[in-house]
């Protein structure tokens, strides 16, 4: 399964923080200044951006500003000064200044052909049977039984204080295994960047990676299906995977913005932002950079530890270099034209790259790093079970693979097996959410401490050449404690019940 980019009272208080979350664009200032009316053009189509402001920017003065560039504010996020404006004009970015504005929705739309890795997850969401197969299958959970978890169950579950959310594709409301877990009071949508507890904003639509994902972490302890790494802990569907698979910035910044004010202790974030593999602190890109850094460090800063997988490319994190395919962001360009990215150090896959995030790799069945799984030095902090197949049916656009040594959970309908850094970072997830059961006062910072601290270490394969061809196929820098194929190690379920 691939990693997605591309995978009562209590409701009153909902909208309450939702209310402070975010500043509706529509509440028009008093003092807006209008551009003059023959300045916008109106000819293009209307695009969505991204907005960076600085720091300590009203409402007020955000929508002043990108109204006289011809913009309409969509929502403001005051507290990291970021908004999410709309424009018809194709000079908007001009206006506003390209380091402060950018529309991924318009790079995108300059790529070419299909999403490679959810047509796959489409076509499996739309032939999953309609009722749920009650018999017990824990005993195919290969998984959880290498961290410790299902053991690690039985002597704390989880506390239903602590909120997973699960920014994904959708969680299914009705599965059986995660209908009383999941809580709907939290629960909300950001696919316009504003977020939106209506049901159909958040429930799953095309594809079950969300659904797989939320099983991992808290699917119920009953007896049948499937069970979680954290069964007791409640979980809340953020839905900011679109029906293509891509994961826009606005959307992002949405769900960590929502988990924050929702006070949930750890966020799941097996994707990677769009419309790059990794994103430079660079020209345009910079403000796709800096609105999830933004949106990360707030989390941080309020209580919520952001655990993020490393991605499925294979590749090396920590020293990016070289050129990339054609970059679709490049202005003045049409499609089969645009120029080359060069990457430096400055660029990072969002958010795992980002400061404060536990970044996740992924290992098979035999503890070894998963043919796809990316890695790197001082970027990776701690690895799970993600499944692997047999090397040589390894596929690179990181499509669902068959086979017992990909990961078992829940999807709509049923149950199946996915393999990828998705899979992995959910068990992260999971663990996290033990300690923060057993530490109920501990901040992210603490909880990253005692998670890494408890991973099992793992050293540096002696030869890894999966195809024998003679040639190693990744190179794992470090040592045993700390290395660039697993960070601090594999992460231990019940290290985190029992520890202190």
């Amino acid at each position: 399964m691939p990693l997605l980019r591309r995978l009562p009272a209590a409701a009153v208080s909902a909208a309450v923080f939702a209310t402070s979350l975010v500043t509706p664009g529509v509440t028009a200032s008093a003092q807006a200044v209008d551009p003059p009316r023959d300045a916008c053009s109106t000819g293009s189509a209307e695009l969505r951006y991204v907005v960076l402001l600085d720091p300590g920017t009203t409402q007020p003065d955000a929508e002043n500003q990108i109204t006289a560039a011809c913009g309409a504010l969509a929502v403001y996020y005051p507290q990291i000064a970021v908004g999410v404006a709309r424009s018809v004009d194709s000079a908007f970015t001009e206006r506003m200044g390209t380091h402060r504005a950018f529309s991924a929705e318009g790079a995108l739309a300059a790529q070419q052909g299909p999403r490679k890795d959810e047509t796959a997850a489409a076509a499996t969401a739309a032939t999953l049977p309609v009722e749920v197969d009650k018999k017990d299958r824990t005993g195919e959970q290969w998984d959880m039984t290498m961290i410790g978890a299902d053991g690690a169950r039985r002597i704390n579950p989880g506390s239903k204080d602590v909120v997973v959310g699960v920014l994904d594709s959708g969680v299914d409301p009705t599965h059986p295994d995660l209908s009383s877990a999941l809580d709907r009071t939290k629960s909300a949508g950001c696919l316009t960047g504003k977020p939106d507890q209506a049901p159909a904003a958040w429930e799953p639509t095309a594809s079950p990676h969300g659904t797989h994902v939320a099983g991992t972490i808290a699917a119920a302890d009953d007896g049948h299906g499937t069970v979680g790494v954290a069964p007791g802990v409640r979980i809340a569907s953020v839905k900011v995977v679109d029906d293509q698979g891509y994961i826009l910035p606005e959307y992002a910044v949405c769900g960590l913005m929502w988990a924050s004010a929702n006070k949930m202790k750890v966020t799941n974030n097996s994707y990677f932002v769009d419309p790059w593999l990794m994103t430079c602190d660079r020209d345009s890109e910079h403000v796709v950079y800096e609105s999830v850094r933004r949106a990360v460090e707030y989390a941080t800063q309020h209580g919520v530890l952001t655990v993020a997988a490393a991605t499925n490319e294979g590749a090396d994190l920590a020293g990016p270099s070289g050129r990339t395919a054609e970059n679709p962001a490049a202005s003045g360009t049409s499609k089969g034209q645009a120029k080359r990215r060069t990457l430096d150090g400055s660029c990072k896959v969002l958010p795992a790259g980002l400061r404060g995030v536990v970044a996740v790799s992924a290992v098979g069945r035999n503890e070894l790093k998963a043919s796809y799984s990316s890695y790197g030095l001082g970027v990776v902090d701690v690895t799970a079970p993600g499944g692997e197949t047999k090397p040589k049916a390894y596929d690179p656009s990181g499509a669902k693979q068959e086979g017992n040594d990909c990961v078992l959970s829940t999807v709509p309908g049923g149950y199946d097996r996915f393999c990828g850094t998705s899979m992995a970072t959910p068990h992260v997830a999971g663990v996290a959410a033990l300690i923060a059961s057993k530490h109920p006062d501990a901040t992210p910072q603490t909880i990253t401490k005692i998670l890494t601290e408890q991973a099992e270490p793992l050293p540096c394969p002696a030869d890894y050449d999966l195809h024998d061809t003679g040639a190693q196929d990744a190179y794992c820098t470090g040592y045993n404690p700390y290395n660039g194929f697993y960070g601090h190690g594999l992460v231990d379920a019940l290290a985190a019940v029992t520890g202190n």
